[in-house]
């Protein structure tokens, strides 16, 4: 009967012998308590003498850390039945649909920073297949035959089953696209329906392969034990785009399309109902007058001032805060603040900096490059170090370059467990494949070949960062 943050709670039932109803008792112990402790304790206290509290869960089936506010008031940014609606008359969300980001089951494989390599890896992994698919394809996935593949490759679900069909797999360049493989950092993608174990509905959000841009808000699908986060893009994502050990990563599009490229509005008729009878149908106020183009005091408001809207709230320091345990649970849910368009001028300044975060000004930091003597008289490249001193405010890229300057503000902007400096300096680490053939024959990746781009990307995501916690601190000024 005693639960800690690491570990599922253990629960004590007793039936009653007046019912014959099960009932639950709970206690809880000290935050960091071990196991270890936690068992001593209970070899220690007679169960009788313990002070338990009786709990029953709430309507989502949560036994512990029950909530007590507002939150099933508010609209709800997506549901399940909203997207399985057949019509529009029984939608009951802001966004229409949404979807997991991309899983390739062989990342090493089908991402890269370079095109050239991520050619040659396709290229190689589809002639080992059909070389197979030419031995042994049309046999089934019986185990004999599962048995007698050749494992220079990643072997997954979808490929076995290709294989079981006898199907052949082609390269073709035209599906190498732009990824969002993790936050500030891109990666060309082989996005092929086959060799990736599952695009869930991202074909209809950016097509298939990747044609659309289309603007989009990333939120983590289970952040237990995290930060909440909200990250804008306009290309494809990985399902771990903010972490491996997350539930996956939600993607609300702006738009979407069908197999013939018709694009509609990914924002439901009912959501701009509900703000239009919320709001009045025309918003005053200076924000209404600055955005209208003719210069009058109203202005309608629309389905893109709502996707705005939504992405300033889900940055609302505030919000975050009051309803941190239902974002660790479920999809968020969107409450009408006073001044509907500074909010949405704030998402939209906001998605500005995020979706574009390679094109703001770069933060003036100071570069400081001393020769690494030892290293450059052995005809090497200097050691990579991609390290961050948050008290000294500094970076040091390698053993003869380190960048100064960072204002401590920078530091306070994170996604998830990561502030996003540190997600670039993680990405363009140097690190061993996982992969056995991609460590022998395809470990092609050096630092130094990417360390100007690096620190021109960091320069950018300081700016980013800085002008983020400008913004969302103001939020945080408003009055509820």
């Amino acid at each position: 009967p005693v639960e800690g943050p690491r570990s599922k709670p253990v629960h004590a039932s007793t039936s009653s012998a007046r019912t014959g109803v099960a009932r639950v008792y709970y206690l809880r112990r000290p935050e960091m308590e071990t196991a270890e402790e936690k068992l001593g304790f209970l070899a220690n206290h007679a169960m009788s003498g313990l002070a338990f509290d009786e709990v029953q869960p709430d309507k989502n089936h949560n036994w512990v850390n029950l909530t007590n506010n507002d939150f099933e008031t508010l609209l709800p940014l997506a549901s399940k039945d909203t997207k399985a609606a057949k019509t529009a008359a029984k939608e009951r969300a802001i966004f229409k649909l949404y979807s997991l980001g991309v899983v390739t089951a062989r990342d090493e494989w089908m991402y890269d920073f370079d095109t050239d390599s991520l050619e040659q890896k396709v290229a190689f992994l589809i002639n080992t297949y059909n070389s197979d698919r030419t031995l042994i394809g049309g046999r089934g996935t019986s185990k004999k035959v599962v048995d007698a593949l050749n494992y220079d490759i990643k072997w997954t679900r979808a490929v076995k089953a290709a294989l079981g069909r006898n199907s052949a797999i082609t390269f073709d360049k035209a599906q190498i696209t732009a990824a969002n493989y993790r936050p500030f950092t891109k990666c060309f993608l082989y996005r092929d329906a086959v060799l990736n174990e599952t695009g869930y509905q991202t074909p209809q959000f950016f097509g298939l392969p990747c044609r659309f841009k289309n603007p989009s808000i990333t939120v983590m699908g289970d952040s237990s034990g995290k930060p909440y986060f909200a990250f804008a893009i306009d290309q494809i994502p990985d399902l771990n785009f903010v972490s491996p050990a997350s539930g996956g990563t939600q993607t609300f599009a702006m738009n979407r399309f069908d197999e013939a490229g018709n694009r509609a509005e990914n924002i439901t008729d009912w959501a701009l109902k509900q703000f239009r009878q919320h709001y009045g149908p025309l918003l005053q106020g200076p924000q209404a007058s600055r955005l209208h183009a003719d210069g009058t005091s109203a202005l309608p408001i629309n389905k893109q001032a709502i996707f705005h809207y939504c992405y300033a709230v889900l940055h609302d320091p505030v919000y975050r805060e009051k309803y941190a345990l239902n974002l660790k649970r479920e999809f968020p849910r969107i409450p009408f603040y006073e001044d509907f368009w500074q909010w949405a001028a704030w998402g939209e300044a906001l998605m500005k900096l995020h979706i574009g975060y390679e094109a703001v000004e770069p933060f003036k930091l100071q570069r400081t490059d001393i020769p690494d003597e030892k290293v450059r008289a052995s005809g090497l490249q200097p050691k990579a170090i991609l390290r961050a001193d948050k008290d000294a405010g500094s970076i040091a890229l390698d053993s003869e370059t380190t960048l100064r300057g960072i204002p401590s503000v920078a530091w306070d902007y994170k996604l998830g467990n990561r502030c996003a400096l540190e997600w670039v300096l993680d990405q363009y680490k140097e690190k061993k494949p996982k992969d056995h053939t991609i460590r022998e024959k395809f470990d092609t990746y050096r630092f130094a070949d990417y360390k100007e781009k690096v620190i021109d990307l960091l320069m950018r995501v300081t700016t980013v960062s800085v002008e983020t916690e400008r913004i969302t601190r103001a939020m945080k000024a408003v009055a509820r």
